[in-house]
């Protein structure tokens, strides 16, 4: 009991600080389980649960965004769903509507596809998907734009990125934020868009992964990963948002997923 309080709350406070890193938390914390004994199957389900924590800290830490779209939604209509504040109501309806479809059939790919593969096999697979998240951020650096309004075709390019991001390895805010990089987003604006569509994804993922299998630990610990994840997550989004542009994040991405390859080897 003792061991698995103590891995709940390392596990918890590694969520906490990975989710607004574009270094796939889920990735991470899957490697990080399963070098302690889970099975894939277990850690996948488990780095997905510890999401909700991450949900709480970031509804906190926004909320006074979602109030103002809250407060929008009343006056939504289709005529001027693309203009001026209202087209954000769009944007985040459409990019979570977009996800939801995505990331449930991309994670039912990933329970076929974690039964049919062994555990060193499925690690060097999170550390494929590790470069290529790497790939994807060196190739978004440098593409911050002016600053404008959110389209539909945001959305749904948005909402398959973050929809993806659901198979360990893949950074789910790497994915958005250079989604909207590339699409000439300005980078506040682009992680201020990804922060608000993790929340009903971090949510839907996390009660996803409990329905599906369990906690897989005792409701004590699990309620240890969550309350360290909450706290770790609010406590360091505001300073990792104010330096994630001054580090090469892509090669972080690119040498963790090196190492998940060369280890998924050994035990292969």
């Amino acid at each position: 009991m003792a061991r698995d309080l103590v891995v709940a709350l390392v596990v918890g406070i590694l969520q906490g600080i990975f989710e607004w890193l574009p270094i796939s938390s889920e990735g991470n914390i899957t490697i990080v389980l399963s070098a302690l004994g889970r099975s894939p199957e277990a850690g996948v389900a488990f780095a997905l649960f510890l999401h909700l924590g991450t949900a709480l800290a970031a509804t906190v830490y926004y909320r006074e965004d979602i109030r103002d779209v809250l407060t929008l939604l009343p006056s939504w209509r289709p005529a001027n769903a693309t203009e001026g504040e209202q087209a954000t109501v769009t944007f985040l309806a459409i990019g979570t509507l977009v996800s939801g479809v995505v990331g449930v059939a991309a994670y039912l790919t990933l329970v076929d596809a974690v039964s049919e593969l062994g555990g060193g096999v499925f690690i060097a697979l999170i550390g494929v998907l590790l470069v290529l998240t790497g790939a994807f951020q060196y190739l978004s650096r440098d593409r911050l734009g002016a600053g404008r309004t959110p389209t539909v075709l945001d959305a749904v390019l948005v909402g398959v990125a973050q929809g993806l991001a659901i198979l360990p390895g893949i950074s789910r805010s790497g994915m958005t934020t250079g989604t909207l990089l590339l699409r000439g987003h300005e980078g506040t604006e682009a992680f201020r868009f990804s922060f608000l569509l993790a929340i009903p994804a971090s949510v839907g993922g996390g009660l996803l992964g409990y329905l599906d299998t369990g906690l897989n630990t005792s409701l004590l610990a699990a309620g240890v990963a969550l309350g360290a994840a909450a706290v770790a997550g609010y406590a360091s989004i505001d300073a990792l948002l104010r330096i994630v542009d001054e580090l090469p994040f892509w090669a972080v991405c690119v040498c963790l997923g090196a190492l998940a390859i060369a280890g998924g080897a050994l035990v292969i």
